[in-house]
């Protein structure tokens, strides 16, 4: 039986190639310089993640990157030989970081961003894949892709996020760079018509349905409230580990036309309590209602309270006195900080649904709903109620 022979080449044999062709040769070129076939350099190319190239005995990278650059921020011809180096000798991120002077941290990214389909890190790839990243103006990609404009239509049809939509294309599409955007290049497609060529509608496929972004700078913090207030991170661990009771999370649920309702929920219990917000929430208006409902607690069922970065407890000073507890506001845009208060939330829609008027809600209607809440059986709580694990503190005080 006749078996095809295939010839071996060392490792060094493909590395002399890449290196050609990032220096400028044609692939054909560079093959028939180690002594190997046009195809099998062919493959090799695609096989080290290169970029794309003209074929043929004059082809080559249209930009290569240049042969001399000195010491800098980014890291040069000579750092990066260097990683190549340290990696087919096995040595450590620390080590070979320590031989050019940069942290391990570069060179563990610079090695994870620049390893391709047959595992092997190139510095010649990895330096010209660099120097045309740094181009200006670069190409905006969703003008003329179709196909992968397409494609984010249908997702975002189906309510994806753009930057859901930016980790699948990078899934699917894990081998063709022409297949993958970043969030952010999504997010520029939607708010400036001119920069793609998306739908116009798009922009109301997104969950907030803004019609512009909002600049996340310093200067939307810099009248904050907040400055001078507790974060979570000053929280003791005695909150987290939900040991000692009298630990609550709150926020809204908003309605219609500013419509509101508070919620507050014990985080060992889940004991339910229900603001009402007559007229408006202003900070004010909810200082008063949480002053109102809780100051009758006991005091060790009144610790601290943990809210969101909302204007609508601005007051919390006011708060902290009336009631002699403490208030700790969450990280910006981290709503799972308060997991308690965000599931039950969640099961409060049941009765006060998205977009309805939340004003028609008398303060009786409030306490039968939170009531009928707190005595339904929890999963967490082995199927106890939230009501029964309440009296049991109360009784044990």
């Amino acid at each position: 039986m006749e078996c095809l022979l295939v010839k071996l080449f060392p490792a060094n044999t493909r590395t002399e190639f890449v290196d050609l062709v990032c220096a400028g040769a044609s692939v054909s070129g560079a093959a028939r310089r180690v002594g190997a076939a046009g195809g099998t350099g062919s493959r090799w190319w695609v096989e080290s993640g290169g970029m794309t190239i003209d074929y043929g005995n004059e082809g080559g990278l249209s930009d290569p990157a240049p042969a001399v650059d000195g010491p800098g921020r980014t890291l040069s011809m000579a750092e990066r030989g260097m990683i190549q180096m340290g990696r087919r000798s096995g040595l450590s991120y620390a080590q070979i970081g320590d031989a050019i002077g940069r942290n391990k941290s570069v060179v563990w990214r610079e090695v994870n961003r620049n390893t391709r389909r047959d595992g092997v890190y190139y510095a010649s790839v990895a330096h010209t894949r660099a120097h045309q990243a740094r181009r200006r103006p670069k190409p905006f990609k969703l003008v003329e892709h179709r196909a992968l404009c397409s494609l984010i239509e249908v997702w975002m049809d189906e309510g994806w996020s753009p930057k859901l939509i930016s980790s699948m294309l990078a899934f699917y599409f894990g081998d063709d760079e022409t297949m993958q955007v970043s969030h952010e290049t999504i997010y520029q497609a939607l708010y400036v018509q001119t920069r793609g060529n998306l739908r116009a509608d798009l922009a109301q496929k997104l969950s907030l349905k803004r019609k512009r972004r909002v600049p996340h700078t310093a200067d939307r913090c810099k009248n904050s409230p907040y400055k001078e207030a507790f974060t979570i991170s000053d929280r003791p661990a005695e909150v987290t580990d939900r040991a000692i009771p009298g630990h609550w999370e709150g926020d809204l649920i908003i309605g219609s036309d500013g419509t509101a309702i508070g919620t507050l929920v014990e985080r060992s219990t889940r004991f339910t309590i229900l603001l009402h917000l007559p007229g408006d929430h202003t900070a004010d208006t909810v200082a008063t209602a949480m002053i109102r409902e809780m100051r009758d607690l006991p005091e060790h069922l009144r610790r601290s309270v943990t809210w969101d970065r909302g204007s609508e407890l601005a007051s919390y000073a006011q708060i902290q006195t009336a009631l002699e507890l403490r208030l700790y506001f969450c990280d910006p845009h981290s709503p799972w900080q308060r997991g308690s208060n965000e599931n039950t939330n969640r099961l409060l829609r049941f009765w006060f649904e998205k977009s309805s008027d939340l004003s028609v809600h008398t303060p009786q209607d409030l306490r039968r709903v939170a009531a009928i809440l707190n005595r339904r059986p929890r999963p967490t709580l082995n199927l106890e109620t939230p009501a029964n694990r309440l009296n049991m503190l109360l009784k044990a005080a």
